[in-house]
C-alpha cells in the first residue's frame, strides 16, 4: 500500500469550493475563546462542504495568524460571518429554516448515535466555549440538545473534536 501525494486527492480549489453544492449544515460557535480551536472548526468545515461558519460574542475572527496556523487556508474557503449574539444567529436561522441542535450535555439531550438526520432539512450546529459550553439562552432556544455519548471519566470533549465528530455523524447521515 502507498501513500497518495496530495497532488492525487483531486480536491477542490478555493473556486470550486465557493461553487459547489454544500452539505446543508451551519456551524455557530458560542463564545469559543481558543484560536486553535477556531481554525481547526474552519479545516473540519472545509473538509464538509460546510455552508458557513457563525463566529459569536468573544470568539475571535480571521485573519488572525493562530487561526491561520490549524485552519490551513480554509478561511478562504468556508463562507464565516461575525455577529455579537449568537441567540440571535439562532433566532434568523430559525426563521430560514434550519433546524438548530446545540451540542451540549443538558436535560433531555438526544444520543448523537440515536439522531437519524433528515435529507430534506438545514441543520445548524452550536458548540460553545471551552469552559461554560454553550449559553443557556441559546441552549434554550434551540430546537433540540444533540449529546456525544463519552464513557470514560471525563466530562467532555475538546471542542475541535467535537466539531469533527458531530459534523461527521451528521454528515454522515444526510449521505443516505
Amino acid at each position: 500500500m502507498r501513500k497518495l501525494e496530495n497532488s492525487e486527492l483531486d480536491r477542490l480549489n478555493v473556486e470550486e469550493f465557493k461553487k459547489h453544492k454544500k452539505t446543508p449544515i451551519c456551524i455557530v460557535l458560542d463564545n469559543v475563546r481558543s484560536l486553535n480551536n477556531i481554525g481547526s472548526v474552519f479545516r473540519t468545515a472545509d473538509a464538509f462542504l460546510i455552508e458557513k461558519i457563525y463566529l459569536c460574542g468573544i470568539t475571535a475572527t480571521p485573519p488572525h495568524k493562530d487561526i491561520h496556523k490549524t485552519a490551513l487556508g480554509a478561511t478562504d474557503s468556508v463562507a464565516w460571518e461575525y455577529a455579537e449574539d449568537a441567540l440571535q444567529v439562532v433566532q434568523d436561522l430559525q426563521k430560514e429554516g434550519y433546524d438548530v441542535y446545540s451540542v451540549e450535555q443538558a436535560e433531555d439531550a438526544q444520543m448523537l448515535n440515536d439522531f437519524k438526520g433528515d435529507k430534506e432539512k438545514r441543520y445548524a450546529l452550536v458548540f460553545g466555549n471551552e469552559v461554560k459550553g454553550v449559553s443557556q439562552k441559546v441552549v434554550s432556544q434551540s430546537d433540540g440538545v444533540l449529546e456525544i455519548p463519552q464513557y470514560g471519566t471525563k466530562h467532555s470533549l475538546n471542542i475541535s473534536v467535537s466539531v469533527g465528530v458531530v459534523v461527521w455523524d451528521l454528515w454522515a447521515k444526510l449521505q443516505k
